[in-house]
């Protein structure tokens, strides 16, 4: 088949170079994305759910009442991963609530029981007790790519099962929780979400969820973020278990501070700061440690220590109660403290 050469001629009237044909007109590619999408919301729209909770009245109760009344106080989405009813949703979205119901893409409305949640993930697992319910399929988000088309489907100001594509616009973010620790490795999309899509899956084009989509930037256009699928596994199977995910603390407030060059090479520790104490906890893990105010925390364990979120990092449930060695600079000595994290109630 002979190529075909298109020949234009520019505004001053000299030809143009040469265009060859890549033989696919652009309307084919539209209907091909056009069809990868409605395949995808095909499959996974029927896993997506409404969540409307509940909250109790602040105002004063009546005498004899036993509790005040309900008022509805937010919604958001949730998806259905086992048949049995197991839902996954953000935290923010069901914490505290009194009263959780769910609606199903078929128009039922379910009564919905908080299993658990994790404020420093933002991740939450709802269920309501029914059977052979449609299940979304978890993908594995250790393989998504920069630039991959994705889809995000919620329950924006209760618009059910709306649709939003774009593309992953970045990966490794790290998104400060309620909680106050950072969520790492969040995916950036430009999907667009709005309140009430927390909570929805972000899917990719062969239908499988690798996402949970938990946060938007509102004075920003296109930076969304979702909390990767793998994340969400880990704390589902952990709260479907044990009903809470355990995290180590050691019962302190520190500051991060700029240590001086001469320390940094005397004990040859890498990077720049450290943490300094700047409160013990009379009762806490370290009150018997020998930590005092003052003391810079340069090390956990052998791992570097420069800021509180490297702390938080580590405290994670195998320090409960584990005995670790917690080096510090005390003036211009290095010590070495052993201490054990106890668990955060």
């Amino acid at each position: 088949m002979n190529t075909v050469l298109h020949l234009s001629t520019d505004a001053v009237g000299q030809p143009s170079p040469p265009r060859q044909d890549s033989g696919t007109d652009d309307g084919d590619l539209l209907d091909a994305y056009s069809t990868a999408v409605t395949r995808v919301v095909e499959q996974v729209s029927p896993t997506v759910v409404q969540i409307d909770v509940a909250h109790h009245s602040p105002r004063r109760r009546r005498p004899g009442d036993e509790r005040s009344p309900l008022q509805p106080t937010g919604s958001g989405s949730g998806v259905i991963f086992t048949p049995d009813g197991f839902i996954l949703t953000n935290s923010h979205v069901v914490h505290g609530a009194a009263s959780i119901r769910v609606t199903l893409q078929d128009g039922r409305e379910l009564q919905g029981q908080h299993i658990g949640g994790d404020s420093y993930t933002d991740l939450a697992v709802v269920r309501v007790h029914a059977q052979d319910l449609p299940a979304a399929r978890l993908g594995d988000s250790q393989f998504i790519r920069i630039g991959q088309l994705v889809i995000a489907i919620g329950n924006p100001y209760g618009f059910q099962a709306t649709v939003t594509a774009g593309v992953i616009s970045a990966l490794g973010r790290s998104l400060r929780s309620a909680g106050g620790r950072l969520i790492d490795n969040v995916i950036q999309t430009d999907a667009a979400l709005n309140p009430g899509n927390s909570g929805g899956p972000l899917v990719n084009t062969r239908g499988e969820v690798i996402g949970i989509n938990t946060a938007m930037i509102p004075w920003a256009q296109g930076i969304c973020f979702s909390i990767p699928i793998n994340t969400g596994k880990l704390i589902a199977a952990t709260l479907i278990k044990d009903g809470k995910v355990s995290r180590a603390y050691l019962g302190i407030a520190g500051q991060v501070l700029d240590l001086a060059k001469n320390a940094l090479r005397a004990h040859r520790l890498s990077g720049l700061r450290g943490v300094m104490v700047a409160h013990v906890e009379e009762a806490g893990p370290l009150a018997a440690s020998g930590i005092q105010i003052g003391d810079v925390i340069v090390d956990f364990d052998g791992k570097r220590v420069e800021s509180i979120d490297d702390l938080h990092r580590h405290l994670t449930s195998d320090a409960i109660g584990r005995s670790i060695t917690l080096t510090i600079l005390r003036l211009e000595k290095k010590i070495a403290l052993t201490v054990k994290p106890a668990e955060m109630n």
